[in-house]
């Protein structure tokens, strides 16, 4: 006899949202830092991010005895709040409890970035985010992802593959991120800044 793992009864309580772009071609580039870690999240819940729900590929998961939703929104960057707005008024989970995770160019790649809250920092995504749930509220890791070097556009570069080596420091900071997300679910974000920023 096969027993299920054991959920929380009730609905999400928390979502964290990585963010990116859907295609396969963009599939190792720095601008899905976020997809990255909400698929290493998702196997260390040996989970499938396999349900097409919410503008997003996503599934529940238990962290810290509490059911969270976590999700890729299939709606492209610039429009990720389209996707995460839906999450969220549909289980009622306030921006507090909303963790958006992202890359950003102002840090090296390897680097974590956690905030309680904050602007958008010229990051479309979650400008859209902001725009659309009317706040700013939510917590947020950011994931370094390398300064764009001086002959390079910003949108090349953001659609750039890792190298080899960063590679390396990158898989340092989604584990560090899936802890310091684990953290912030149990309400434990002073903490996660304190031992990842």
């Amino acid at each position: 006899m096969f027993f299920k793992k054991k959920e929380p009864l009730g609905g999400v309580e928390f979502i964290i949202a990585g963010l990116g772009n859907p295609d396969r071609k963009y599939e190792n580039t720095r601008h899905n830092a976020g997809f990255i870690t909400v698929d290493a999240l998702a196997d260390k819940y040996d989970i499938r991010l396999d349900r097409i729900k919410y503008k997003s590929l996503c599934n529940t998961a238990v962290i810290n005895g509490k059911k969270v939703l976590l999700m890729k929104p299939s709606t492209y960057m610039n429009n990720s709040g389209l996707a995460v707005k839906e999450a969220m008024s549909f289980f009622k989970v306030p921006p507090e409890k909303t963790l958006i995770i992202f890359d950003d160019i102002s840090l090296d790649v390897g680097k974590l970035r956690i905030r309680r809250k904050g602007s958008d920092g010229g990051h479309n995504g979650i400008k859209n985010i902001i725009y659309l749930s009317g706040s700013d509220m939510f917590p947020r890791i950011k994931m370094g992802v390398g300064q764009k070097p001086e002959k390079w556009d910003l949108a090349d570069w953001v659609l750039s593959s890792f190298t080899s080596s960063e590679q390396k420091e990158l898989q340092g900071a989604v584990e560090k991120a899936c802890l310091a997300a684990e953290l912030i679910v149990g309400e434990q974000i002073d903490k996660a800044m304190n031992q990842y920023n």
